[in-house]
């Protein structure tokens, strides 16, 4: 079994309280949440073959 690779992440209370919500809502924990948006960012960028934003490097605005 491949290991997964392990990084430091740091969000926003906001950021992290919203995620964390979501998470609840479908069953997963905060890092499975992250792992499966990143999953689909990713995917949506190989079928699209463009960046889900033009302003990727800001972090989002956030009406939390």
């Amino acid at each position: 079994m491949a290991t997964k690779k392990q990084i430091p992440l740091r969000l926003s209370p906001q950021l992290y309280a919203a995620i964390a919500s979501w998470a609840e809502d479908d069953f997963r924990s905060v890092n499975g949440q992250i792992e499966y948006l990143l999953s689909e960012c990713v995917r949506q960028r190989k079928k699209d073959g463009k960046y889900v934003g033009e302003r990727i490097d800001e972090p989002p605005e956030l009406d939390v």
